[in-house]
């Protein structure tokens, strides 16, 4: 038997190879190619060494192979930022904003398989009975969320051997639980939300294109024009999230419109030295109505998570424990035990249902 002088870059290549014959739906037996002459190299090799570059080029032009500028990954063979690849991420992914949080809601596992943490992104994956699950931390803001939602979504549809988007797309289950400042009266500090829409303030999504539905853009309009945003800086976007997991988030759960803000401070209406832009924007958020739709609370993630989940075909939610109550202003007196009646209740549904 003729001994096997395929080398390791041989092997890298093959596997490449055979997605691209893949795609192109070709049935060419490379592998033959590769058998060994009298000299000790391939026929191939030989071939390839001449035509690598008219190869990669039009592979690349051809079936878009993602440069390594536009997806970073580790020497590990991770997506760069959350430090994970697809062994690492459960189907079903808890977000929570704060680091610490992370251990808050991992300490609920039976058992936690892996941990990882780069910069403010920290990582559990491990199960609940025999639910396999990941929390993460976002970290604040939509410009974080940019990150995590392009990179969960790169680490289970982008083969990242071949730097390509694999013909099977998984869907994830992307749920954020967060803590936000109600909106109502009606809604106490303690209470839990679990938002049906997100309005967005910030500007993450205007770099996307993200196709609204008839009913979202209606929304969106409607929400401009009570909040008197025609022609002003502030340009908002609309966008659902899973009417699915919604529905499992009944009991206990006020549900309505989460609006998404890029700050914290004049973004939400506070002041403490500078002045405001848009000082009568709070009291226009609590009244607004559309349908049988308010807005419950105000956060800074939520918008971002659904309208780039809807761009890439996951389903998400946001639960919110609501921390203060902006029309009462009242603050709530164990803002740690909130946080753990949210995270133990919705890790019993996700658990039941999910």
């Amino acid at each position: 038997m003729a001994k096997d002088s395929t080398t390791a870059d041989d092997k890298r290549f093959l596997r490449r190879w055979d997605a691209f014959m893949l795609r192109s739906q070709l049935d060419l037996p490379v592998h033959l190619l590769f058998a060994p002459t009298a000299s000790g190299f391939s026929i191939f090799k030989l071939a390839i060494t001449a035509s690598a570059y008219l190869f990669t080029f039009a592979v690349k032009k051809l079936y878009k192979m993602i440069g390594e500028s536009e997806l970073i990954l580790t020497e590990q063979g991770r997506v760069y930022h959350i430090n994970l690849a697809k062994e690492h991420l459960a189907e079903t992914v808890i977000t929570v904003g704060d680091p610490d949080r992370v251990a808050e809601v991992s300490k609920h596992f039976d058992s936690v398989e892996f941990r990882t943490q780069h910069r403010e992104f920290v990582t559990h994956t491990g199960y609940v009975g025999k639910k396999r699950l990941t929390v993460l931390s976002s970290g604040i803001g939509p410009d974080n969320i940019d990150i995590v939602m392009n990179e969960l979504d790169a680490v289970v549809n982008i083969d990242f051997e071949s730097r390509m988007i694999r013909q099977e797309h998984t869907t994830l289950n992307i749920i954020r639980m967060g803590t936000s400042g109600s909106l109502q009266a009606d809604i106490p500090v303690d209470s839990l939300v679990a938002s049906s829409h997100g309005i967005g303030l910030d500007n993450v999504l205007h770099y996307y294109q993200l196709e609204n539905t008839s009913h979202e853009k209606e929304l969106c309009n409607a929400f401009i024009q009570h909040a008197g945003l025609e022609g002003q800086k502030i340009v908002p976007y609309a966008a659902q999230g899973s009417a699915e997991l919604l529905s499992y988030f009944d009991r206990e759960y006020h549900r309505g419109i989460t609006v998404t803000c890029p700050g914290f401070y004049a973004p939400q209406g506070r002041v403490v030295r500078a002045g405001l832009q848009f000082p009568e924007l709070v009291n226009k958020l609590s009244e607004f109505r559309f349908e049988t739709h308010r807005i419950t609370n105000f956060e800074m993630e939520t918008s971002a998570i659904f309208g780039l989940g809807k761009i890439f075909g996951h389903r998400c939610l946001a639960v919110n424990t609501i921390v203060a109550n902006r029309i009462s202003k009242t603050f709530t007196k164990d803002a740690k035990k909130s946080v753990e009646h949210m995270i133990s209740h919705s890790l019993e549904i996700i658990e039941a249902n999910f």
